[in-house]
């Protein structure tokens, strides 16, 4: 079981839940009951949701939630977003939303993190194998990989194959 920490997990709980309540999209594939208890558990199972709220754009306050949550340092997240971290603060200042390319990466890197605190159980053992050049992912530390979608999905790969103690 993954160690997490507890007031950002219930935090992020509420801001989906929220997001989700207020959200103009028609989310009939969430029941009533079921979207006043999402849970970002929930969130990320749920592909259609991802998508939807993908599209209308992650706020900062999701964001700097995910942020807090993931081991990524801010120059990280600048160079996963494209951005430069100076713009990481106007988004802080503004309160703005995300645009859909940059929404997909944050919720990307967030699922990434959670696969990777379900196989490592510990954020610190997540954070240390990101660092690693790995030979499976041809000598590249795997925090190399994730600034686009196909070695976002090599890493979940390698991380999947970790889970099931397929070593190559």
């Amino acid at each position: 079981m993954a160690t997490e920490p507890t007031h950002i997990t219930n935090r992020l709980d509420k801001e989906i839940s929220d997001i989700v309540k207020r959200a103009s999209f028609k989310n009939t594939f969430i029941s009533g009951s079921t979207k006043k208890q999402l849970t970002y558990t929930d969130f990320l199972s749920n592909k259609m949701l991802m998508i939807f709220v993908i599209r209308e754009g992650v706020p900062y306050s999701l964001f700097n939630l995910i942020q807090h949550f993931t081991p990524f340092t801010e120059d990280n997240w600048a160079d996963f977003l494209d951005v430069s971290t100076k713009s990481l603060h106007r988004y802080k200042k503004t309160s703005k939303s995300f645009k859909s390319i940059q929404s997909e990466k944050i919720i990307e890197m967030f699922e990434v993190t959670k696969v990777g605190l379900d196989v490592f159980g510990e954020m610190e053992k997540f954070k240390l194998w990101l660092e690693i050049p790995n030979f499976s992912l041809g000598n590249l530390k795997p925090i190399e990989l994730l600034k686009d979608s196909y070695g976002k999905e090599l890493v979940l790969n390698e991380l999947t194959r970790i889970n099931y103690g397929i070593l190559v």
